[in-house]
């Protein structure tokens, strides 16, 4: 009862901040500078919840996740630049074909661990790219032009769906099996938790979001090139997932949101950019380095307060 509760409380909060988002957006309060800030922050937000269940969830190193975001992006910008396909079923296109990419580098590399499977998904992410920048049919090295399709509206439902299905699958009976696998993988197996099983569905699921943000990024930019998905873009990815704290899917989305912020107003400074970026990377590390919320979530604060509450 109290989970119903709770889940149309979240239901509420998500379509009130899609209503006043939209109508100041109908109002022209927010201009294209800050809506392109939005459907950003929101892709960063998908982006980052879906490496939080192979890291976070889990405790796979993978490094290679902007080889998926490619994947999702380039075949979504086909299925609407050169098959004519609506920009729905793109999406859908490009995140089906990335979670199969996710399961074709997922079953042969999930059994490596630690360094070595880091090696072997930052491998896959460079061999996307290296096909993506000799293939002439999307452009090359020279990119492809990709007509401008997101919106705040398909770009806040992703964010929705992505945090939807990804909290439920963690709070699951596969959920629990891929927790007990971050905490001892060892233990997890001499319980009879198929182990490889679990690794693969939750690298499978992060890949598919992350295919799902690659479709909606390729139509908010007017052009896509194979150099935006190099190695830094994983960094990138996993900054987010680091910075908001290990185990925590909140602490994820306030990363993803304050690094989109910060960057994206510090873009008017370019010479000191990187530097004022790192600090604050830094200065967080230094006095949070557990990350912004450890392993904790939002609701574990509220529930905090209640017991504090209840004994005053």
């Amino acid at each position: 009862m109290k989970k119903s509760k709770s889940f149309w409380g979240y239901c509420l909060l998500a379509l009130v901040i899609y209503a006043v988002v939209q109508l100041s957006i109908s109002m022209q309060l927010l201009d294209l500078y800050y809506q392109n800030m939005l459907i950003t922050m929101c892709i960063n937000i998908m982006l980052a919840v879906s490496l939080h269940i192979v890291i976070g969830i889990t405790g796979q190193f993978s490094i290679g996740h902007a080889g998926f975001l490619a994947v999702g992006a380039y075949l979504s910008a086909v299925a609407t630049m050169k098959l004519g396909l609506p920009f729905p079923i793109a999406i859908l296109i490009g995140a089906v074909v990335a979670a199969l990419a996710g399961l074709l580098v997922g079953i042969p590399t999930l059994r490596l661990k630690g360094d070595y499977l880091a090696i072997a998904t930052l491998g896959f992410a460079e061999i996307i790219r290296i096909v993506f920048l000799n293939v002439d049919y999307v452009g090359g090295a020279a990119g492809m032009v990709v007509n401008h399709m997101s919106t705040w509206t398909y770009a806040f439902i992703g964010v929705v769906i992505t945090i939807l299905v990804i909290s439920n699958f963690t709070n699951s009976r596969h959920g629990r099996g891929c927790i007990a696998i971050r905490e001892d993988e060892i233990a997890a197996d001499a319980m009879g938790i198929n182990t490889t099983y679990y690794k693969v569905i939750a690298f499978a699921i992060g890949s598919f979001f992350a295919g799902l943000a690659g479709a909606i990024y390729a139509h908010n930019f007017y052009i896509i090139q194979p150099t935006t998905f190099g190695f830094l873009k994983s960094f990138d990815i996993l900054i987010y997932v680091v910075l908001g704290g290990l185990g925590s899917l909140s602490g994820s989305v306030l990363a993803a949101i304050l690094l989109t912020v910060v960057s994206t107003y510090l873009a008017n400074f370019p010479e000191t950019r990187m530097i004022i970026y790192s600090l604050v990377l830094i200065i967080v590390m230094l006095y949070r380095p557990t990350g912004l919320m450890g392993t904790k979530e939002i609701t574990d604060l509220f529930k905090i307060g209640k017991k504090g509450g209840s004994k005053a």
